[in-house]
């Protein structure tokens, strides 16, 4: 009966089309959206109209049932369906978006859809159901930023859903709607996602909030257990919706570090990223898909082979790939018209050094966590401490990843690493280490489980961690002391756009060079890290620069910039006797030459 859903979205977005209100609601293109002509934002109401019929067409003939959950979701959905198709119109505002987006959590939480059966306390279960409930709204709301992206995701979440209402934990009532979701996406896709033609239409908000919305709401109704570990419970939901929450997640952390609202609309997507990266949008988008489709089928599997630790490790490792794919694409420029040949294959394998690093850490956590409880109980315990146990390693290994990425450790060129770097390694440790511990005092009874366990593991990780780090500096100063090449030749660039950090990465490759910092005069990147190496200020404070950080040359990668920013560059290097030379990339169009610098 829910395929009612796919010809109600469907001709409901064809008659949209044909009325005036198709010239009255449009999007026009701007500097920070993908699109380049207006386009009708009507989608919204044909998924809406499809979802409503779908479902209540299934209620009508008794094939579901309309328990008072479900209707408080829908209710909940056209709550955002009403601010989002305003927020179309008038542009509301985040404040007032972020109002109805509480107001639909707190409806549906108030008619008992929460995760009390992970936490225990009623209103800390609330904040956490509300907490998810709106994150996942705004982050498919973030999402819809490419022609047929948040659709074909949302369909693919929903359709993995309604899998799990109808085999693993039997609700028609979940099923119904999960399909109608599905198919209205379906019925939305041929206008939005046209092969060889531009979206003739666009969900809107009315549309990307209720998809988030509704997503949500299902996986907090779908309880997916495997072996009774709530580590299972609490991660597994997480996979169906993982490519979104990594999209919201690395676009905040970016905006952030940039100093720019997250809220306001952007170019540094997923899905952009994987476009400057060499991807064609519709390609682009079919990646992502796969991505969700691989982890929801994990999930499933891992439902049916009902094996705690293989579900531990499975989800654990999809996790650490998930950090590598974050880390290769934040570190791709933002600027539209960057194309590169790379494949798809090589999207993943860009930074093989990262997904190394991801695994070894991996391995070295879940080593710390099991050596600390090993040591601390001399390897016994019982039968409820190893429950504990099990639940633990997964939540301090999903938060270390967490904590790692914004303390850098996924940043830096460890071969030059330093103090600053060895205190993110410490700080980065305590953190999550902490921050695992009041997750699992919130969500367990740990009851007879030793506390000193998380503190020894604390200490151990500190040190596997640094190890893995900080070897290779030690191996290279080492090297380098053996064979008498201590001494390196000591380099400041003026410039830290792209010019500068690829005259790093090949100054990085020449025996004997150290770059001590960057010079660049945007305030954004102030006391950043820019490949591990730090920017350490302005071309004004170019004198204090070159007495602190005693450089034995100068090179610069701003030739065209104004001259009186150059002269004091210029000026300070002949000051202080040291040579300063400008450095010019050019291009070859002879294609056995393909790049070339100069130095003046």
């Amino acid at each position: 009966m829910a395929i009612a859903a796919f010809p109600a979205a469907a001709a409901a977005i064809w008659l949209l089309l044909h009325t005036p209100l198709a010239a009255r609601l449009g999007a026009a293109p701007r500097e920070d959206r993908w699109h380049e002509r207006t386009t009708p934002v009507l989608g919204g109401m044909g998924i809406f109209a499809g979802i409503l019929t779908g479902f209540w067409v299934a209620v009508a003939v008794g094939a579901a049932p309309a328990s008072r959950e479900l209707v408080a979701i829908l209710g909940g959905c056209s709550i955002l369906f009403v601010a989002g198709l305003l927020d179309d119109l008038f542009s509301l505002g985040p404040i007032p978006k972020l109002a109805a987006q509480i107001a639909a959590a707190c409806l549906v939480i108030f008619n008992g859809l929460t995760i009390s059966g992970l936490i225990s306390n009623d209103f800390l279960a609330g904040v956490v159901a509300l907490v998810w409930l709106v994150g996942m709204t705004n982050a498919f709301n973030l999402l819809d930023n490419m022609d047929g992206l948040a659709a074909t995701l949302a369909g693919i979440a929903a359709v993995f859903f309604a899998i799990d209402a109808l085999e693993v934990h039997k609700n028609h009532g979940v099923l119904a709607l999960s399909l109608a979701l599905a198919l209205a996406c379906a019925g939305f896709l041929p206008f939005n996602l046209r092969y060889g033609k531009s979206a003739a239409v666009f969900m809107g908000d009315s549309g990307s909030q209720v998809l988030g919305f509704l997503l949500a709401a299902l996986g907090l109704t779908a309880s997916w257990k495997v072996a009774g570990t709530t580590v299972a419970t609490l991660l597994l939901p997480i996979l169906v919706l993982a490519v979104p929450i990594l999209d919201t997640t690395l676009v905040t952390v970016v905006r952030l570090l940039d100093g720019r609202p997250v809220y306001q609309g952007g170019r540094d997507h997923t899905s952009h990223r994987l476009v400057y990266h060499g991807l064609s949008e519709k390609r682009a988008v079919v990646l992502l898909a796969v991505i969700a489709a691989a982890l929801g089928t994990t999930s499933l599997f891992y439902s049916v082979l009902d094996n705690a630790w293989v579900t531990l490790i499975g989800v654990l490792l999809s996790f650490a790939l998930l950090v590598q794919f974050a880390s290769v694409l934040s570190d791709v420029e933002r600027a539209p018209g960057l194309v590169s040949d790379r494949g798809w294959l090589h999207t993943f394998v860009a930074n093989p050094r990262r997904l190394v690093e991801s695994l070894v850490d991996f391995a070295l956590i879940t080593a710390s966590f099991a050596l600390a409880y090993y040591l601390r109980l001399q390897g016994g315990g019982s039968d409820y401490q190893r429950h504990i146990f099990a639940v633990s390693i997964g939540v301090v290994v999903a938060v270390r990843y967490l904590a790692f990425i914004p303390f850098g450790l996924y940043r830096g060129v460890w071969r030059y690493a330093g103090a600053r770097d060895a205190a993110s390694i410490v700080a980065a440790v305590m953190v999550s280490e902490a921050a695992a511990y009041l997750i699992l005092d919130a969500t367990q009874n740990l009851g007879p489980f030793p506390r000193s366990v998380f503190v020894i593991d604390a200490l151990i990780c500190t040190v596997l961690v640094g190890a893995s780090r900080f070897w290779e500096r030690a191996f290279v100063r080492g090297v380098s002391s053996l064979t008498g090449r201590g001494k390196r030749h000591r380099t400041l660039i003026v410039g830290a756009g792209r010019g500068g950090r690829s005259l790093l990465r090949e100054l990085r490759e020449t025996p004997g060079e150290q770059v001590v910092g960057f010079v660049d005069d945007d305030p954004r990147l102030s006391r950043r890290r820019l490949q591990g190496v730090p920017v350490v200020g302005d071309t004004s404070k170019i004198e204090q620069i070159l007495s602190r950080t005693h450089p034995d040359t100068v090179l610069v990668t701003i030739p065209d910039a104004p001259r009186e920013r150059l002269g004091l560059v210029v000026d300070a290097c002949a000051l202080a006797q040291l040579p300063c030379r400008f450095v010019r990339r050019h291009t070859d169009l002879d294609p056995d030459v393909a790049l070339g610098a100069t130095f003046d």
